[in-house]
């Protein structure tokens, strides 16, 4: 069965720090974009990092650019998201997913491109 495995999640405090780590289990990241989602309560889901399948593009949303950074490590097939100086207002539900790009490992796809998605970590920001 092909799905993520999600895991880094929980309680910290506003200005703290969090890895959020998605191994690939049963398909391979290569030939894959990688995004990262999250669900606020309320809200709905929000696209807040992308990056290509040659990690030469990346797109961040204004809420997480310059705190978040996405990372890859094939050796390990696993995607990470990295959260620094954390806000109340990043509290949500995180999901990362991956998006086949073939040969075009430049591109940034569309969210409804996305099919491979992780079951979602929570993340509360609270003092």
């Amino acid at each position: 069965q092909s799905q993520f495995v999600e895991s880094g999640g929980g309680l910290v405090q506003p200005g703290g720090s969090l890895r959020l780590s998605c191994r690939a289990s049963g398909f391979t990241l290569e030939y894959r974009a990688i995004g990262w989602f999250r669900r606020a309560p309320g809200k709905e889901r929000e696209r807040i990092a992308v990056i290509s399948d040659n990690n030469r593009h990346s797109d961040y949303s204004d809420s997480v650019k310059g705190r978040f950074a996405v990372s890859k490590d094939m050796a390990k097939n696993t995607v990470y998201l990295q959260m620094n100086n954390l806000k109340p207002e990043d509290t949500a539900i995180y999901f990362c997913a991956a998006a086949w790009t073939g040969i075009n490992n430049q591109i940034l796809p569309q969210t409804s491109e996305f099919t491979y998605w992780g079951p979602g970590t929570q993340v509360t920001v609270s003092s």
